[in-house]
């Protein structure tokens, strides 16, 4: 994340918190390359005919962000964190309203390497992996939140243990656990829906 959004952001996320609007068109150059980025990134692999671009998903993005008016900002790392929640949301609801006809069949693998290379290439798989996160998250919250701040939100494993509020060796610990059962969740799940 770049360092200009170091310069003014807590004076602007407080400003933004109390519903100064000038603060939301101050905010938008700092973070707008960054949002840019990981939509880029999510975006990547989908096929021909998606009709969700990188620049109307950061959009989208920013103005849920912006509309939350109950939020105490408490810097930049936690302006990602519930960025990287809004654009969870957005790009499920995408891949749900495209696939209500396919849904549960014919899904792809999904693969999670050390280098955080998980990049769902269809929406089908984007559904496998909100499946399996919605599964973790009855199983154990943290690790579900860590995939999320991880995946979707770009956040490095200190960014994330900040957000957290735990250790970096908690995230480091969790991360390397979730990624085997995710592995294996999502491969179980693409064997059930083999004939």
């Amino acid at each position: 994340m770049s360092d200009d959004f170091r310069t003014e952001p807590t004076r602007m996320l407080r400003d933004l918190s109390k519903g100064h609007k000038q603060a939301a068109e101050e905010l938008m150059p700092l973070v707008y390359t960054e949002f840019q980025r990981l939509a880029r990134k999510q975006l990547s692999g989908e096929g021909d005919g998606h009709t969700l671009q990188p620049t109307a998903l950061v959009n989208e993005v920013y103005l849920k962000m912006i509309q939350q008016d109950r939020v105490d900002w408490k810097g930049k790392t936690h302006f990602f964190a519930i960025g990287a929640q809004a654009m969870r949301r957005i790009l499920i609801d995408h891949a749900r309203k495209r696939n209500r006809i396919k849904r549960g069949g014919d899904r792809a693998r999904v693969e999670f390497d050390a280098d955080l290379a998980l990049s769902p290439g269809k929406d089908e798989d984007l559904l496998a992996l909100e499946d399996a996160l919605e599964k973790l998250e009855k199983l154990d919250e943290r690790q579900a939140r860590i995939v999320e701040l991880r995946f979707f939100g770009g956040l490095t494993v200190a960014e994330v243990a900040e957000v957290l509020e735990v250790s970096k060796r908690t995230v480091e610990s969790d991360w390397t656990m979730v990624r085997a059962w995710l592995r294996r969740e999502l491969v179980e799940g693409e064997d059930e829906t083999k004939p």
